[in-house]
């Protein structure tokens, strides 16, 4: 196996590329790490992007999303693709690493040289992702994976920071978490391509499946899609063949309607407020704040002595991001 020590951007693009595992490990970390170099290495990268096709997999805690991923990647291989998969997992409270690591997950699939799989931590991050994932996914594209499966940590209702990723969203169910009703209210909902039943052999999977395509019929997507529901039993594979299907029909028909560049430059316009966000944020941290100051800046807010708009503004003022 190539070794991942070089030095540079270039050099570590380069071997991400190739599919080196140690190179696209070291080029995860920086960008976890935030690490000056993280940036360039992505540009470097970005022109080899745009060809995988994106599977996000979200849903409530306990749906049996993980389940779920090990046996499409097993489906995938068996087609003889190349599988990525990024893991979201709850961070740990001590180190700020995932407290579910890859090495616990699909160990069938640890020597396959054709599947990559990293665990990533939210890291305070909502909705479902961390920070880092979507410029993972750039670097698993890159190593030139045909599929990235990308599984949510399952934060529940407000999970809907995967749309701005995955060129596919499944949205997994399962019966008898709760109200159901309710759950069929959430944002959640209005975002999935694909709605998965889950652990059907639990029972009362034919109400949920009901009262799921009821409400369907009541609403109608904007680009026409009619939206599937597959039934699964993710811990014995029952159901990954039909669902790994429905997934290709949406892909499809992204081509079909010429969807698919509409929907890439949506979604790449609210992946730049982010990273305008994010930058801006760690511009007025770097210029104008620091620990100690912020601590000032909230004491006297609490104090009463300043109101926490004029503060900002000065924090602004002084980072350089001013109104005009």
């Amino acid at each position: 196996m190539k070794k991942a020590a070089r030095v540079g951007p270039a050099s570590l693009a380069e071997g991400v590329r190739e599919g080196d595992a140690r190179a696209i490990a070291r080029a995860i970390s920086l960008i976890e790490d935030n690490d000056p170099e993280a940036a360039r290495l992505i540009g470097e990268l970005f022109p080899h992007t745009g060809r995988a096709l994106l599977v996000g997999l979200t849903g409530s805690p306990g749906t049996g999303k993980s389940s779920l991923v090990n046996h499409l990647a097993r489906h995938y291989r068996a087609q003889g693709k190349k599988v990525g998969i990024i893991a979201i997992d709850p961070t740990s409270p001590f180190t700020g690493g995932a407290l579910l690591g890859d090495r616990v997950r699909m160990q069938e699939h640890a020597t396959d040289e054709n599947i990559y799989i990293r665990s990533m931590a939210t890291r305070g991050s909502l909705g479902g992702l961390a920070r880092a994932t979507g410029d993972a996914v750039l670097v698993l594209d890159a190593a030139g994976k045909d599929l990235i499966l990308i599984e949510t940590v399952g934060v529940g209702q407000d999970e809907i920071d995967i749309v701005r990723l995955a060129d596919v969203t499944v949205l997994l169910l399962v019966p008898g978490l709760g109200d159901d009703v309710q759950t069929f209210k959430a944002g959640v909902m209005e975002i999935a391509d694909v709605f998965v039943i889950n652990k059907v052999d639990r029972g009362e999977s034919e109400r949920v499946e009901r009262d799921l395509k009821a409400m369907l019929s009541l609403s109608r997507r904007q680009d026409g899609w009619q939206t599937p529901v597959v039934k699964t039993v993710a811990t014995e594979g029952t159901g990954v063949e039909e669902l790994a299907e429905a997934v290709e029909r949406f892909n499809a028909y992204l081509d079909q309607n010429d969807l698919r560049e509409q929907k890439r430059t949506e979604r790449w316009q609210e992946r730049l407020l982010d990273l305008i966000r994010q930058r801006a944020l760690e511009r007025v941290l770097e210029v104008a704040v620091g620990k100690e100051s912020l601590a000032r800046y909230a004491g006297q807010i609490a104090r009463r002595e300043r109101d926490p708009h004029s503060v900002v503004e000065e924090l602004l003022r002084t980072a350089g991001v001013n109104r005009g």
